[in-house]
């Protein structure tokens, strides 16, 4: 450890370095091998230009891309190139071995390249693309570096870089294992939690406020699983935590005051089934469905596409109006005012007829209509109706209904008043 610390050690190393380019690569043979490599890349890129066109319209023609199949094939367009160059370096090797002349380099980049190819196929049938990426990118690492005869003296290296915390040893390599043992685990338990939440959506026995609990639940075992996993394969006393654990507790106390609130309110929305997802709720000025209930906030949508996040503990501590709690059935009241020279009778019937007559509007309960009070103005007039998908909005149904009523009062000569008011002007005196 100490000596790489030391520039004579780097010194010695650049100076070998020198030496083996100077030995091996520039020479003739190994620029035979480069020149040949250079010159497979760009046939290769020739010869697959024209099949790459076919093979990716044919890819969009069917739209494949969202099956394995089709991620297959895109992959495979993606590195034509490179499988034409493998295919040609190969053919060169066989060329120079008949000629008697060295092909290291040569079968240096061909290896290089073909575990390049397989690998990227391989990982192409991971449906997530920065998944795929990852795992190609180690993969390859490991391969490449065991192609180049690195790959125990790159171990013994990472190995040696460590340092020591307590009776703890923590090498780069085994935090590097480590950290690919956390993102696999994570990357499990994720997959299992979903599927797991697949099938508690379809079962009949439970709310859905209880399918959310129980899916947050199994999420985060989980997730703790994974994370003690990956702890105990560093060689961490897990009986450590059982101190550090009171004095995580004090920080959240000061710190996470907030954040810990809108967990445990979250935590008694989702046991008192007070909301769920879908309820249509008003709170404030936000009106709008429960589109998700997450461990920090609800999310809801509003008639205008827009999600507000609001934190669980407002949803504990402000007055909300939960307009499909037990039952979506919503009774809406219009009022109207009409003149007093019209029938009253005829009135009602018009009213009740126009709501009859709207989109929405439930035949059973009946619309009803009735005489509220002797205004100074106007006959006041109310009129009631049900509704049972207040998700789709309560103004718009109630404009169309107006909209009717307007119409009906227009066609039947039904007058709709305003406030009037007379001034009188006292005469002047005779001057």
């Amino acid at each position: 450890m100490d000596q790489l610390l030391q520039p004579d050690f780097w010194y010695a190393k650049t100076e070998a370095l020198y030496s083996w380019f100077d030995r091996e690569i520039f020479v003739g043979h190994s620029l035979l091998n480069l020149g040949a490599v250079a010159a497979g890349m760009l046939l290769a890129r020739l010869f697959a230009r024209p099949l790459k066109s076919k093979l990716y319209a044919a890819i969009e023609a069917r739209d494949l891309k969202q099956f394995t199949l089709g991620r297959f094939l895109y992959t495979l367009e993606q590195t034509l190139p490179w499988v034409f160059t493998v295919i040609l370096l190969w053919l060169a090797m066989v060329v120079f071995r008949h000629l008697g002349l060295k092909v290291y380099l040569l079968n240096l980049f061909e290896s290089l390249l073909t575990a390049w190819v397989v690998i990227r196929l391989l990982t192409s049938i991971v449906r997530a693309a920065h998944w795929a990426k990852f795992i190609a990118f180690i993969a390859w690492s490991i391969a490449a570096l065991h192609i180049l005869s690195l790959l125990d003296p790159t171990l013994t290296l990472l190995d040696k870089l460590a340092i020591t915390v307590g009776d703890t040893r923590l090498s780069a390599l085994i935090m590097i294992k480590a950290i690919i043992i956390l993102i696999v685990l994570l990357r499990l338990a994720s997959s299992v939690s979903a599927i797991l939440e697949r099938h508690l959506s379809i079962l009949e026995g439970l709310s859905p406020s209880m399918q959310v609990l129980l899916s947050k639940a199994i999420t985060i075992t989980l997730a703790v699983i994974a994370i003690l996993i990956t702890m105990s394969s560093l060689g961490i006393d897990l009986y450590a935590f059982a101190f550090i654990g009171g004095a995580v507790g004090v920080g959240i106390g000061f710190g996470l005051q907030k954040v810990v609130s809108n967990l445990f309110s979250g935590l008694i929305l989702l046991l008192d089934r007070s909301i769920k997802p879908g309820d249509v709720i008003a709170i404030e000025d936000t009106y709008g469905q429960i589109k998700t209930m997450g461990a920090r906030y609800v999310s809801i949508v509003t008639r205008d596409s827009a999600e507000y996040l609001i934190p669980n503990e407002d949803l504990i501590t402000h007055r909300v109006v939960n307009w499909s709690f037990s039952t979506k059935l919503i009774r809406v009241k219009i009022g109207v005012g009409v003149s007093y020279g019209s029938d009253v009778h005829k009135v009602m019937e018009l009213m009740i007829a126009a709501a009859q007559n709207t989109d929405r509007v439930l035949d059973h309960p009946q619309p009803v209509c009735q005489l509220k009070n002797f205004g100074d103005s106007s006959i006041e007039m109310e009129l009631r109706f049900w509704i049972r998908d207040p998700e789709n909005g309560i103004a718009n149904v109630s404009s169309a209904v107006r909209v009717a009523i307007w119409d009906a009062f227009k066609t039947n000569g039904i007058e709709i008043p305003f406030p009037q008011r007379v001034v009188h002007m006292p005469a002047k005196p005779d001057e």
